[in-house]
């Protein structure tokens, strides 16, 4: 670098002499320019001079540096070379390491497969000795391999087998006994109370007369007045030889309900015509319509139950002229909404929407004649439009087990249900219903392999089977059973429970001569 700034120095220098003796030749004669010439070749030389020392000072410099470069490099390389001498000393060691590890892992297995060999000759022996001693039991025994493994395996089977049912059956009675007195003693303490009537409204209804006088004025000229009657309500009237009485025939209680109320209050005014006969079904028809109302909210009020839809209030109170078997439908609902609610209260379920979906269960009941499908289906359609609890939908859709129930108060309202329609004297059946129920309950029991006989008591709420001994084991009872009542479940349609009872006995019979 001062090389340079020399080189410069000397270059400004000779062109700032250069133009001196330019100007000088214009000012000055010949004298004065060689004095300038010496002047100017003085300057120059200094500034070589110059020049040159600064060039050896910027090589000494240089050199300085450049050796200063070479002694760190030395040291930087010294040190690399003890490291990679370090590393390779602690290489050699872990080589030195790990051959000694090789060769004792080399005798190991030296070892081993001696071990291995001696094994393998004496597995041999022992196979020869097992070969021998098999052929020695089957000659002792009169049995081959394979009999004798069968043997055994009938022989566990049928331990097993019998282990099975045993612990089936401590399993069964444990589970029972615990769940029956639970069961019990929550269903007894929500039917001690529940107080309801068991007498319920018949089917038919008849109106009393004051005199037999009546029935001409009910007929009326040409049968003008019955025609009117019937026509209006959409029931049939039939007189017969009954005294005082008329019976008020209809598949439609509402109606037949109506017709009643039209008469009695035609009875009691005297003037029987078809006009008047118009007014007064057109009286009695507001009359039921508040008298369903009044019974929707009454159930509502008995209950406790808040904030149902007005309509679906007023479909409720059309259970009021609806039976089941002979219990009234209302009656059975509000029932069931009570026993539901105090059974949930017992095991701590939601007591308003156990008692809810309660009384709202049989609600399909006071329109399946008038719309298609099950009452269970068209309850869930009314629910649904009415906007209800999804939980008490569910609860209607379960009732009848159409559906599995998944809610604790799905299963409180099927356990209700049956409690009040199965207590003695809520029900009646048509006998012919009842004989094809018993007779289907025994065609069931006589179906299965090993069952000698059968007989359906207890109004068909058991079922007595008696079974072969020489064929049915005391084990495969319990087996058995469940089967059957699975099939029952499965293929019939009953209130409440049947109990499966089996009886297995072996009698040995001789005479004395």
């Amino acid at each position: 670098m001062d090389l340079f700034i020399g080189i410069a120095i000397g270059l400004c220098a000779g062109i700032a002499i250069t133009l001196v003796i330019a100007s000088l030749k214009k000012k000055s004669d010949a004298g004065k320019i060689k004095s300038a010439g010496d002047e100017a070749k003085r300057i120059i030389d200094e500034a070589i001079k110059n020049a040159e020392t600064r060039k050896k000072e910027a090589l000494l410099e240089a050199k300085e540096e450049i050796l200063k470069s070479k002694n760190e490099a030395d040291k930087e390389i010294k040190e690399r070379r003890n490291e990679i001498t370090r590393l390779e000393k602690y290489a050699q060691q872990k080589e030195e390491s790990l051959d000694k590890k090789i060769e004792s892992y080399e005798r190991k297995e030296e070892v081993l497969a001696q071990k291995s060999q001696k094994l393998s000759e004496r597995e041999t022996e022992l196979t020869e000795l097992i070969a021998s001693e098999i052929k020695k039991l089957e000659e002792i025994s009169g049995f081959t391999s394979d009999q004798a493994k069968e043997y055994i395996l009938e022989r566990v089977q049928s331990e097993v087998r019998h282990e099975a049912a045993v612990k089936i059956n401590e399993i069964e009675q444990e589970f029972k006994e615990e769940a029956d007195n639970k069961a019990k003693n929550i269903i007894s303490l929500a039917i001690q109370r529940c107080a309801s009537e068991f007498v319920c409204e018949a089917t038919v209804s008849a109106v009393d007369l004051p005199s037999d006088e009546m029935k001409g004025r009910i007929i009326g000229r040409e049968g003008r007045n019955i025609k009117a009657i019937e026509t209006l309500t959409g029931v049939d009237l039939i007189i017969d030889d009954t005294p005082e009485a008329i019976t008020v025939s209809s598949f439609d209680p509402v109606r037949r309900e109506i017709a009643r109320l039209s008469l009695e209050k035609l009875i009691s005014d005297g003037r029987i015509h078809p006009a008047r006969i118009e007014e007064m079904v057109e009286k009695s028809k507001r009359e039921v319509e508040q008298i369903i109302k009044q019974s929707g909210e009454q159930a509502t009020f008995e209950t406790g139950i808040h904030g149902i839809n007005p309509e679906l209030i007023k479909i409720l109170g059309r259970l009021r002229y609806r039976t089941s078997y002979g219990q009234n439908v209302l009656v059975h609902s509000i029932e069931v909404s009570h026993i539901a609610g105090m059974m949930a209260a017992e095991i701590g379920a939601d007591v308003i929407l156990a008692k809810r979906a309660g009384l709202l269960h049989d609600i399909g009941k006071a329109l399946d004649h008038d719309m298609e499908g099950s009452h269970v289906q068209i309850g869930v359609d009314v629910a649904k439009k009415y906007h209800e609890n999804p939980e008490v939908i569910h609860a209607i859709e379960a009732h009848h087990g159409d559906v599995e129930a998944r809610t604790l108060v799905a299963m409180l309202v099927q356990a209700a249900d049956a409690i009040s329609a199965a207590r003695p004297g809520a029900r009646r059946e048509n006998l012919e219903t009842y004989i094809k129920r018993l007779q289907k309950l025994e065609e069931i029991a006589t179906g299965f392999d090993g069952v000698d006989n059968c007989f359906a008591i207890q109004a068909g709420r058991e079922i007595r089977i008696m079974v072969k001994p020489e064929k049915i084991s005391d084990d495969d009872m319990t087996f058995l059973a469940r089967d059957i009542a699975k099939r029952i479940e499965d293929e019939l349609e009953y209130p409440g429970q049947i109990k499966v009872l089996l009886i297995r006995e072996n009698r040995q019979i001789d005479y004395a001569k």
